[in-house]
């Protein structure tokens, strides 16, 4: 054992010393990690989390290339597949894919051409990875050139995705429209060709897709008929039968085509709506009822329905029949077809084959139902050389449209205008045009000859740099001055409501109400609107909208509004702006269900007419009227809460057509003169309401100048094809009352609401 050198001993517990002190210093370095580490809790954290990381770096990576991907499909139907109506509501349907992130949208809708009056706003909550629709009703203002843009940004505002300058086929508004939910493509009605080559004047059918149909009555009443295969009828939501129904009541024309039994049986509320009860399917020979029926004269619902459609041009020239003399289908009229049959309820056969019925037609309150017992879709009737017309003829499209060569659909005054006439606020005063003449006339001749005249006589012709600007300065403020006194006055809020009160059994009636709205600003400034049901209960049931002015139809026509609207589920809010001294008229297209406030029944005796009316409001209706087979009868005051009885001798009737050209004659000259800035105030206006809203209820009757359009007026407005029909029109004044919250969400200094109640009846002939 060899011995160990003291020198080397001593130097190396320095080493040590050195390494421990290293070691000392690492250990307080990495002390606090060592301290969690050594931790149980930490520990027990440490084996729970690390075997998630690979999760989590999944999820990273995930989303990571969730955001690179995310992508918004944002896609814009306009109108009734492509088509819309010139002065009338369609559908807008918007459908939204979001694959990306949640966020909170807004749909923004507005007019593409020029002049964009007013933007709709729908709010949207889009989830990620949903696909949302939404359909909204929107006013056609007429032009042969409208378009429309859509965009989609969020709470912030930033752009997520737009649809600019879109543009559908627009109809005119004499038009006619057929909307079809057909059970395949090849199934869809087809039309037969017009003589003319005008686009916007042909009738036209549109294809409507189950998913896209609309859940607001308003935006259907662009058609004039639908037709409806059984089997779509499975596919449609409650909300959609809902809004098909009320279209329906309020004077739309439903085709339903039976496909099989059991989708009859499966449906309970088309089974409610059909005018029969079926319970069996047999083959038939169709032999020649069907080509007999094309070519014999229409019956009196389908006569008044084709007087209807013609009623909204001036009356043509061509007497022929188109459906007359066509040709015969041998092979079809020895076709078997498989028909529906069953017992009758309420309908009315127009035509049967064997005895068994094949179309069965009813009314249900101002609308129609055609049942077509057998299905149009398939053969033989597919292959029917004559389909064409007989969709035409089922539609009540007139013979005329096919054998007229052309005829105008240019130019014409908006109904708008004489309800504008009536409400405008009369705080308003023109300038008479001589005496701005007459102004102008000084005007000149003091800046000219009576200027270098003065300044002639004093030898300071200089002074014109000074004189020249002074006289502009002074009659600027003279202007000023007599537009001050002409026009100032307070903020005015005047409304009229036309309400057609549609019975639904019971005590219970739906209210389609058109509210004419004049608004006189003494400033500039913005006013706030809202729509809001009369009760929690009905708010499911209850549809209103905004629309502006409809103007004169002259070149592309447009709407005479500056409004934001924002559409809240089937109601609205809106911001309204209002230059200084000047009226805006709006519109306020609404559906809502309430108690009847009036009833009334008509019978005949011997020769005359016994009218039982009952108010049952708490408040008299004053300055009824009814029309009777075309006659006019005042009524007087109807008394709060009771049964009032009339004997009616016709001999003392006005002719409703008598009675509409004598108190209308003034309404061109109003409507022209009332957006005239100069002139006669009283040419521009139009007093006794209750009357003159009467008339234009009737405006298809209104006379006009030669080559020129009937007055335009939205549909339904017109109840001439109510009386063509046979009903009797009941219509009654109630002064100041509103079926309707009010809508204006301030208080002007003045304000003034009416009411014109409009109900149709059925005659008892017994």
């Amino acid at each position: 054992m060899s011995a160990i050198d003291p020198a080397t001993q001593s130097a190396r517990p320095g080493r040590s010393r050195r390494r421990e002190e290293a070691h000392c210093s690492n250990s307080e370095i990495r002390n606090p990690k060592s301290e969690i580490e050594q931790s149980p809790l930490a520990a027990a954290v440490t084996r729970i989390l690390w075997p998630l990381r690979g999760l989590c770096l999944c999820a990273c990576l995930q989303f990571l290339a969730l955001s690179a991907r995310a992508e918004l499909q944002f896609d814009v139907f306009v109108g009734y597949d492509g088509v819309v109506r010139e002065a009338g509501w369609f559908p807008l349907a918007c459908e939204i894919f979001n694959d990306g992130p949640t966020f909170n949208a807004v749909i923004e809708i507005s007019s593409g051409n020029l002049r964009s009056d007013q933007v709709r706003r729908v709010p949207a909550e889009l989830p990620t990875n949903t696909r949302k629709r939404f359909v909204l009703p929107m006013f056609a203002s007429g032009g042969r050139s409208f378009q429309w843009s859509a965009r989609l940004v969020d709470e912030r505002g930033k752009l997520h995705s737009e649809r600019q300058n879109l543009q559908p086929r627009t109809l005119a508004w004499e038009g006619i429209l057929v909307g079809a939910l057909p059970r395949t493509f090849a199934g869809m009605p087809t039309l037969p060709e017009v003589r003319h080559n005008r686009q916007e004047i042909k009738p036209q059918v549109a294809r409507l897709l189950p998913e896209q149909f609309p859940d607001n009555p308003i935006a259907l009443e662009g058609l004039d008929a639908l037709y409806l295969n059984t089997e779509k009828a499975l596919e449609l939501r409650v909300n959609q039968v809902r809004a098909l129904l009320e279209w329906v009541r309020g004077g739309g024309h439903l085709i339903v085509g039976i496909e099989q039994l059991s989708d009859v049986n499966a449906t309970p509320w088309l089974q409610q709506l059909l005018p029969c009860e079926l319970n069996n399917m047999v083959s038939v020979t169709v032999d020649e009822s069907l080509h007999q029926w094309l070519q014999r004269a229409d019956g009196s619902e389908a006569a008044a329905r084709a007087a209807a459609l013609a009623s909204r041009r001036r009356p043509g020239v061509s007497s022929l029949n188109a459906y007359s003399n066509l040709p015969a289908d041998p092979a079809f009229a020895q076709a078997q077809v498989p028909v529906a049959t069953g017992s009758v309820r309420d309908g009315e056969v127009t035509l049967a084959a064997q005895d068994k019925p094949l179309i069965i037609e009813a009314k249900r309150v101002r609308g129609r139902v055609t049942l077509l017992t057998f299905s149009p879709e398939r053969e033989p009737f597919r292959s029917w050389k004559n389909r064409p017309w007989f969709w035409s003829k089922l539609a009540s499209v007139p013979s005329d449209w096919y054998t007229m060569p052309d005829f105008p659909s240019y130019g014409g005054l908006s109904i708008d205008g004489v309800f504008g006439a009536l409400i405008d606020s009369r705080q308003v005063r023109k300038l008479p045009v001589q005496w701005l003449l007459l102004l102008l006339l000084v005007y000149l001749i003091v800046i000219g000859p009576f200027d270098q005249y003065w300044l002639k006589k004093i030898g300071r012709q200089m002074l014109t740099w000074i004189t020249f600007p002074t006289y502009v300065v002074l009659f600027s403020l003279l202007i000023y001055f007599i537009g001050y006194k002409l026009r100032a006055g307070e903020t005015e809020w005047n409304e009229l409501h036309v309400v057609d009160v549609l019975p639904r059994g019971g005590n219970r009636a739906d209210f389609r109400g058109r509210t004419y709205a004049s608004v006189y600003s003494s400033s500039n400034a913005r006013y706030p609107l809202a729509f809001t049901p009369a009760s929690p209960d009905v708010a499911d049931q209850t549809h209103a909208t905004l629309r502006g002015e409809l103007l004169e139809m002259y070149g592309t026509g447009r709407e005479n509004s500056r409004a934001n609207v924002e559409q809240s589920g089937n109601v609205f809010r809106a911001e309204i702006f209002v230059p200084v001294w000047t009226s805006l008229l709006y519109v306020n297209d609404w559906v809502q269900p309430g108690s009847v406030p009036l009833t009334v029944s008509v019978a005949t005796q011997n020769s005359t007419w016994e009218v039982s009316a009952h108010n049952q409001l708490d408040r008299p209706l004053t300055d009824a009227r009814i029309v009777v087979r075309g006659l006019v009868f005042e009524l007087g005051t109807l008394p709060a809460g009771q049964n009032k009885t009339f004997k009616l001798d016709p001999a003392k009737g006005v002719p409703l057509q008598t009675f509409v050209q004598s108190n209308g004659y003034r309404f061109q000259d109003a409507v022209n003169q009332r957006r005239n800035p100069l002139g006669d105030n009283l040419r521009g206006w139009l007093d006794n309401p209750s009357l003159n809203s009467m008339v234009a209820s009737f405006c298809s009757h209104i006379q006009v100048q030669q080559h020129q359009r009937n007055f335009v007026a939205p549909a339904g407005l017109d109840l001439t094809p109510l009386v063509q029909r046979g009903d009797a029109v009941l219509l009654a004044w109630d002064a100041n009352h509103s079926f309707a919250n009010p809508i204006n969400g301030f208080k002007p200094p003045r304000s003034q609401r009416n009411t014109l109640l409009r109900l149709a009846v059925t005659p008892d002939t017994n």
